[in-house]
């Protein structure tokens, strides 16, 4: 499908002291099963060296919160729940979505691997497993009398080395008239969108609705209902339920889901050979900006630190030559430096100090929230850079 180089893991963020020291990098491309379309990566490094201690959390974006938020509250409202439901969070990271639950009574339990992240749900009053997610962890909990009501994973199908253990897990462990709501970046949007820096090693699958439900259905699940969301750059949140559970009948918007992605193309080798084209472009589009910006002596910094942002500075070959640092919310980055690319990473504060014409988002799913907080660089005429899906200039 495409092909985006060598390149390092994109949370594997350096110390000062590790800066000039050896630094592994793994090829980066994604291949395509010409029997059920999922697109995958392969497994270069397995989850235990990438998620053990984990760099993202998740607290630290206002709209991921508000949008958990919402969740909680649309799940309550329509499965009843209350009391005496069970809620399971599989890879729950810092609490930011269980928290909500908990704080209306209804019992919730995360299940992280990052103990380092699952210490700070922890703190937030969120019951937390420090273990990955599979058929072993499923049966341990139905042995202790747990099973879920409600069984989530937002952003994690994707980050999971063996889907067939991890959804055969899901099966195990939701009650017999429970639901699974599964939240990914949506396939057809990142083809659409150009959203090639969604693709880095922690990432090792990319799911249509199609290739989902074939994985689902393969352990006796069926997907019976669907949202898009924005999340991400497009997302879907699927639902699921057990194959014998006919008190959920598969909606018309799943089907009509099924039926956009059938005549799109997305079960033809077809659909995925122009993709490596278009990241080209988009790529060439991208350092155009950059190269005339700075032969104009502009000032260029970044804004975020997000896995997305590493695959396109390692992709396009950008470094402190084109931007002299990148601003996170995140504590644990402050110090730091990106991977591959070694651009430091300030608190936002250095943007004030440093007064830059371009503002360059990487993680531009958020590009409102984002612009909205960083209102006052229009004091000194600063301006905003968009990359994904075109380089785009925010006045």
């Amino acid at each position: 499908m495409v092909d985006l180089g060598m390149s390092p893991l994109c949370e594997s963020f350096l110390a000062a002291d590790q800066v000039n020291a050896r630094e592994s990098f793994y090829p980066l491309t994604t291949r395509v099963c010409g029997s059920c379309y999922l697109v995958q990566l392969e497994a270069y490094v397995g989850g235990e060296e990438i998620f053990t201690e984990y760099a993202y959390f998740s607290s630290y974006s206002d709209s991921w919160l508000d949008h958990a938020r919402r969740y909680t509250d649309q799940m309550i409202a329509t499965l009843g729940l209350n009391g005496s439901s069970q809620v399971m969070e599989v890879a729950s990271n810092d609490g930011y979505l269980l928290q909500y639950f908990v704080k209306q009574g209804i019992p919730a339990l995360g299940i992280e691997p990052a103990a380092n992240v699952a210490k700070v749900a922890e703190e937030k009053g969120v019951p937390t497993l420090v273990k990955f997610f599979g058929v072993e962890t499923a049966r341990e909990l139905v042995k202790q009398g747990r099973m879920a009501d409600l069984l989530l994973g937002n952003n994690v199908l994707a980050q999971v080395p063996d889907l067939n253990d991890f959804v055969g897990g899901m099966k195990i462990v939701l009650k017999p008239t429970g639901v699974i709501t599964i939240e990914f970046p949506h396939l057809m949007k990142l083809v659409a969108e150009n959203q090639f820096d969604t693709i880095y090693h922690e990432h090792y699958s990319y799911f249509s609705w199609l290739t989902a439900e074939k994985i689902f259905a393969a352990h006796g699940l069926t997907l019976f209902d669907v949202e898009e969301l924005p999340t991400h750059g497009g997302s879907l949140r699927i639902y699921a339920r057990h194959a014998e559970d006919t008190s959920k009948p598969v909606t018309e918007r799943a089907r009509a889901l099924a039926a956009r992605e059938l005549a799109a193309g997305v079960f033809t080798p077809q659909y995925y050979t122009t993709f490596d084209e278009q990241v080209k472009e988009t790529k060439r589009k991208i350092l155009d900006f950059l190269i005339h910006a700075k032969r104009e002596g502009k000032r260029v910094v970044g804004y975020g630190a997000p896995g997305k942002g590493n695959t396109l500075l390692n992709y396009c070959g950008i470094r402190t030559d084109f931007i002299d640092f990148t601003v996170d919310r995140n504590p644990y980055k402050h110090g730091r430096f990106l991977p591959g690319t070694h651009i430091p990473i300030f608190e936002p504060e250095a943007l004030r100090a440093a007064r830059p014409d371009y503002v360059f988002i990487l993680p531009w799913n958020l590009k409102d929230e984002i612009m909205k907080q960083l209102a006052f660089i229009r004091e000194w005429g600063g301006k905003f850079v968009v990359p994904i899906p075109e380089t785009t200039i925010y006045e």
